[in-house]
């Protein structure tokens, strides 16, 4: 029975090491990217021949496919969160846009490698990547949506079945995706987050290009860190593997001869999401215009670099992480919103090619293009630093009514601990009311976005349910509920209309009737007079425009009683 059994063994691993375990890439001609029917095969098979390899359904996209996690781990210890503790996380997202396929094809050739150990066997990290995030936009197969990329033949579509861009989707969370993206993060808590795309936009001679999360928003601590040695030596090591890079040429339609601003990753975006939980997150972006191949290669290879110091930095890394929370405690200032400091720059030598202009042959107007026969090297101006162009105080507790479901939901679904009222009470709270806003005026990703918001602030005691819920800011989830609750932070849940309710005004008056209403009351109310004549006397427009006047002693009177026109429902505790 020993000798049979061992004959098992002895043919299972012959069988293995014959199987080289080749991508669908691998076998084809180097410009095919794999289906999603394929590249599910294929994890499975892997999972079933290592015991390293777990492939676990984790979500769902809108049109009801799994998103599956595959997840390298070395250990004999198989719960993340109790890996968590001494071993830190790499988490991989691929296929959010799925005409950007490169991240999906490389991550099957690192995960294979990594099993079969032709990479060395780490000791400090685990690696888990969402194996195609746009299932429904994978699945949506076709070979000319990318007009201006190089490859490969065919490719899936940037929209899901919603058509939703997912990129955009990290806060508002309207898909299916974007709640099993959070989900998914939340579980592994991941110390470094990579979202593999293709770029858009100008041409120059680098495959490799990258965008690193903005360093303001990660906080100082981490953005340092971040900036000048974690992200500096995956860059030199890049450039020993063969690939030199560049920050992402955020230029579009114009030369980045000049020099060119960094990308600021909202919350909306992915590693913008991913850096209020501090975890340090770059998105590749390799040029759409090189071989398909290549980029496949340099995508490969800077997820390499990445793990290989990450397991040398592994205690720096999470120790920082804690670290960069005591830049959020409550007093403390926080900014909302961000500009580029001009004043403030780096240089780099750039390679790009000279860009010209010649008639079109369409229109016969001026044209841009690269003259690939031109190539330059030529210094230039990075901008990277930001200053806050709006702070808030970080309060103490944030109160979250009840009504509020879809924002209790939201905080749950990201971990963030709540209290329930056990009890009806009262409160001395700090309260908003919206001054002012604008609003997008086309749709942009199934809303009607607001920005450039404004809010008054008040102090006042206000009564509160039993079952409300009280946010302590004292916790790991800080930038994430400063950033979704407070109206003026850029990607907030008001900008994002989850509080439209409130910008409707719900009760009118007729003015033929209020006329003599208004009358008697600048007869009999001094103050209102008063301040009604200081009105017209400061406002030239406002004095000539009677409904305007009319408008403005109904706002200012008892009969105005709306308590919550404009009146933000979320309040702060100090």
């Amino acid at each position: 029975m020993k000798l049979k059994y061992l004959l098992i063994l002895l043919s299972s691993s012959l069988l293995i090491a014959q199987n080289s375990f080749q991508t669908p890439f691998e076998k084809g001609n180097k410009n095919q990217t794999v289906t999603y029917e394929e590249m599910n095969a294929y994890y499975q098979d892997l999972a079933k021949n290592f015991s390293t390899i777990q492939y676990l359904k984790k979500g769902e996209d809108d049109n009801g496919k799994p998103i599956y996690v595959v997840v390298y781990n070395p250990f004999p210890e198989k719960d993340i969160e109790k890996l968590r503790k001494n071993k830190t996380v790499l988490f991989v997202n691929n296929g959010i846009h799925p005409g950007e396929p490169d991240g999906i094809d490389a991550t099957m050739m690192l995960m294979r490698d990594l099993a079969a150990k032709k990479i060395k066997t780490p000791q400090n990290f685990i690696v888990a990547a969402i194996s195609a995030y746009n299932v429904s936009g994978m699945l949506n197969r076709g070979s000319h949506s990318r007009a201006n990329q190089n490859g490969p033949e065919q490719y899936g579509f940037r929209g899901n079945v919603r058509n939703y861009d997912l990129n955009r989707d990290f806060i508002k969370a309207d898909s299916k995706n974007a709640r099993s993206f959070q989900e998914i993060y939340q579980w592994l808590q991941p110390d470094v987050f990579i979202d593999n795309h293709v770029s858009n936009g100008a041409d120059y001679q680098y495959t490799f290009t990258y965008i690193s999360t903005f360093k303001e928003r990660l906080g100082k601590t981490l953005g340092n860190y971040f900036y000048n040695d974690y992200q500096a030596q995956n860059l030199e090591e890049m450039k020993k593997l063969g690939y030199e890079s560049t920050p992402y040429v955020n230029i579009h339609g114009d030369v980045p001869d000049e020099g060119f601003a960094a990308f600021e990753d909202s919350p909306r975006y992915s590693t913008g999401y991913t850096s209020l939980f501090n975890s340090l997150g770059t998105v590749p972006e390799t040029h759409m215009l090189k071989p398909y191949d290549k980029r496949v290669d340099a995508t490969y290879k800077y997820m390499l670099v990445n793990l290989q110091k990450l397991d040398k930095d592994y205690k720096r890394v999470k120790e920082l992480r804690l670290e960069n929370l005591k830049q959020y405690k409550a007093g403390m200032q926080y900014g909302i919103r961000w500009k580029i400091d001009s004043t403030q720059f780096s240089t780099m030598d750039f390679k790009g090619y000279e860009g010209q202009y010649k008639p079109s042959e369409i229109s016969g107007k001026p044209r841009l293009y690269y003259d690939r026969n031109k190539p330059f090297t030529k210094k230039i101006k990075l901008f990277t630093t930001a200053v806050p162009v709006g702070y808030i105080t970080i309060p103490k507790y944030y109160v979250v009514p009840q009504s509020q479901y879809r924002v209790i939901e939201e905080l749950k679904r990201n971990r963030i601990r709540m209290t329930v009222l056990i009890k009806d009470s009262a409160a001395h709270v700090e309260s908003y009311k919206i001054k002012d806003f604008k609003t997008v005026k086309n749709p942009y990703e199934g809303h009607y976005l607001h920005y450039e918001t404004t809010v008054e602030t008040a102090k006042k005691e206000v009564a509160f349910q039993a079952g409300d819920y009280l946010v302590s800011t004292d916790q790991p989830g800080v930038k994430y509920i400063v950033e979704t609750l407070e109206p003026e932070a850029l990607d907030s849940f008001f900008n994002w209309n989850f509080f439209d309710g409130i910008l409707a005004q719900k009760e009118y008056y007729s003015a033929y009737i209020f006329e003599d209403t208004a009358s008697a009351l600048l007869k009999t109310d001094k103050k209102l007079k008063d301040a009604f004549e200081a009105r017209k006397s400061a406002d030239k427009k406002f004095s000539e425009d009677g409904t305007a006047q009319l408008d403005w002693i109904y706002r200012n009177s008892p009969y105005f009683e709306e308590k919550t026109f404009r009146q933000y429902p979320i309040y702060r505790i100090l």
